[in-house]
């Protein structure tokens, strides 16, 4: 059993520019040199992973630098997508996010310029995986960066059938549930590959909170979340709960968040999903009271939180006794036990596009390992 606050984060680091540019130039469809964007890939996360190991971060990860988006490379490995689909059709709930704020309207159009460049894609035939290649290739890769920064405990992260569907239409199902089910089952080869290869799953899972502002009421929210909770435990069926964690957002980077679903709205179908590791925003402005929640509601027996205890929409770097103090708080009301410190989301889902740039972002992760430290020391040491 740990006897600490141990560190990770949630998936997408800053890629060095001149991966970001081969990743970007495969996207918009160029000619690129394949071997040279694999064997560039491999090196940088290896590099990557090294850093994430110096900074303290404990469960590390390849940065997602293969991928260009975290949500649209899994419609690469599927059959049945084309594209064709606008930013706008793809996002949609953004648009009633920020519908009363237009300045920022102007502002969030300069900063989503990088995901022009994303291959957008809708479902118009049977899904099926047909990826293995390129999921292989992530882990041979992980595998080795892993070892070379001196840990077997890494994690890779692989999109929900829930954040599929939110961003691809669906053009050939005859009903969401049964497209749903349909991605589950395809996905399921790519969950089980990964917990076969000895990472921890992390299933991003950003649909169970962000998409909220689309609907007319948190009743219909609610049904939302539960159709895409059981899709998700249908494609974990296989894998234990323990090997599994879910990564649940409001959408990274800076948005006003008036029209947020509250966390204690959903609570209870978020903790009904397989996962035992739950992320969820916690250093946010508009969710960082929101550790209030557990103490009425318990956690199930072997599930356990990392908070968000930095924010990943600014370039403020926290100091470490604020990461301590968040942690604690949730320390408080789940136990030590059930809490690891992480980060409230990607610094760049979407590549190039991150609100916090890289010299900052290794500040804030060596902030939340000296944080994470801090709360250990009050929280182990103190009892000694």
């Amino acid at each position: 059993m740990l006897d600490r606050i141990t560190t990770t984060h949630a998936g997408s680091l800053p890629r060095p520019e001149d991966l970001l540019s081969l990743v970007m130039a495969r996207e918009a469809g160029a000619d690129v040199d394949e071997t040279r964007l694999r064997d560039r890939v491999r090196s940088a996360v290896e590099e990557v992973a090294r850093r994430q190991a110096a900074a303290g971060v404990d469960i590390l990860n390849d940065g997602e630098f293969g991928k260009a988006a975290y949500f649209t490379y899994a419609t690469e490995r599927l059959t049945g997508f084309v594209e064709g689909v606008s930013i706008e059709e793809a996002t949609g709930w953004m648009a009633v996010a920020i519908r009363d704020f237009p300045d920022f309207a102007e502002r969030l159009a300069t900063v989503m310029a990088p995901a022009a460049g994303i291959r957008l894609r809708a479902c118009e035939g049977p899904v099926s995986y047909v990826g293995h290649a390129p999921l292989q290739a992530d882990i041979d890769t992980l595998r080795v960066a892993a070892s070379a920064a001196g840990t077997t405990t890494a994690f890779l992260s692989s999109a929900s059938p829930g954040l599929i569907a939110q961003s691809t239409p669906n053009r050939h199902y005859a009903t969401e549930e049964d497209y749903l089910t349909a991605l589950a089952e395809a996905m399921r080869t790519e969950y089980e590959a990964i917990h076969a290869a000895g990472f921890v799953l992390q299933v991003d899972c950003p649909d169970l909170a962000m998409s909220a502002p689309a609907f007319d009421s948190v009743k219909d929210f609610r049904r939302h979340v539960q159709m895409r909770v059981e899709a998700l435990n249908h494609a974990l069926s296989g894998i234990p709960a323990e090997a599994v964690r879910m990564h649940v957002c409001w959408g990274g980077g800076e948005l006003p968040r008036t029209t947020d679903v509250g966390l204690h709205d959903i609570v209870d179908l978020l903790l009904a999903a397989k996962p035992a590791g739950v992320m969820l925003m916690a250093a946010n402005a508009r969710h960082a009271h929101e550790w209030q929640v557990f103490e009425d509601v318990k956690l199930p027996e072997g599930t356990y939180l990392i908070p968000g205890v930095i924010d990943i929409g600014s370039n403020v770097v926290e100091h470490p006794q604020v990461v301590a103090q968040r942690l604690v708080q949730y320390a408080g009301v789940v136990g030590r036990e059930n809490v690891v410190a992480g980060t409230d989301c990607g610094f760049g889902p979407v590549a190039g596009m991150s609100a916090v740039v890289p010299t900052v972002v290794w500040a804030k992760l060596e902030a939340m390992r000296d944080g994470a430290r801090i709360a250990t020391d009050r929280l182990w040491r103190s009892r000694v």
